[in-house]
């Protein structure tokens, strides 16, 4: 281990010997590093400095703290461009990772204001709503709710149960191609909900996606709700037409 430099603070040398190592990949891009308790014991200090240096590292960018669970490396930051055509499959695969994802939730809800003015529907038409978990290489990115007309799509639910992805639930449902109307982006602090399914700390900011996505006729026949871990995701604008 590299001897600390005189008069250094030995929370900036944990942070640097640590953050040398991540450089290092002695602890690759998702893994846990070791407990605060285990870093105390190799550094000889107690806690409290081992969780300022880790703190340090958070601010750097070089690590996450996921309540519940530890402090992870922090992975690759995925690109998420938006345009007209916008699926997240493609995206994540066009720059070498791997998606999955899982659904959380399938209900039929009433259409509040915000949904029926989205989807050109009356307020309280029954909705589909899919909840999904978007992955980029088994790490945890989006928290995405589908909201979808079924007056339109009465065999929405059966289509997606047989597909299980967005895109091929709508060619099954007749819709060959669809694309993004608009996008309204925020941020804000998480709930709890998004802590637990994001794996972020509290303190880690989420970017909120409102979209509305339309077929060939500019009829709406889609509006989501995408929550990203806004440290792994950045959010790009395509502002030339397709």
């Amino acid at each position: 281990m590299t001897a600390r430099p005189e008069g250094s603070p030995l929370w900036r040398f944990i942070a640097d010997s640590v953050g040398r190592e991540i450089a290092q990949r002695v602890y690759a891009p998702g893994d846990r590093l070791p407990t605060e308790t285990e870093l105390a014991q190799r550094f000889g200090v107690n806690r409290h400095t081992v969780r300022r240096a880790v703190a340090s590292l958070q601010d750097q960018g070089l690590v996450r703290i996921e309540q519940g669970r530890g402090t992870f490396v922090q992975e690759d930051v995925v690109d998420y461009p938006l345009s007209r055509r916008t699926r997240f499959s493609e995206i994540v695969q066009r720059q070498a990772k791997s998606p999955s994802g899982h659904c959380l939730r399938i209900a039929t809800v009433p259409a509040d204001a915000q949904m029926a003015e989205a989807l050109s529907l009356a307020p309280g038409a029954p909705v589909a709503l899919i909840e999904t978990v978007g992955m980029v290489d088994d790490h945890p990115v989006s928290l995405a709710a589908h909201h979808f007309p079924l007056e339109r799509f009465p065999h929405l639910f059966e289509a997606y149960e047989a597909e299980r992805k967005i895109t091929p639930m709508f060619r099954r449902l007749g819709v060959e191609d669809y694309l993004r109307r608009s996008t309204k982006i925020t941020a804000r602090m998480p709930d709890a909900y998004e802590v637990r399914h994001l794996r972020l700390a509290r303190t880690a900011p989420v970017l909120c996606l409102e979209a509305v996505n339309v077929d060939g006729k500019g009829m709406p026949i889609e509006y989501g709700l995408t929550r990203f871990a806004a440290s792994r995701v950045q959010v790009l604008v395509d502002t030339l037409p397709a």
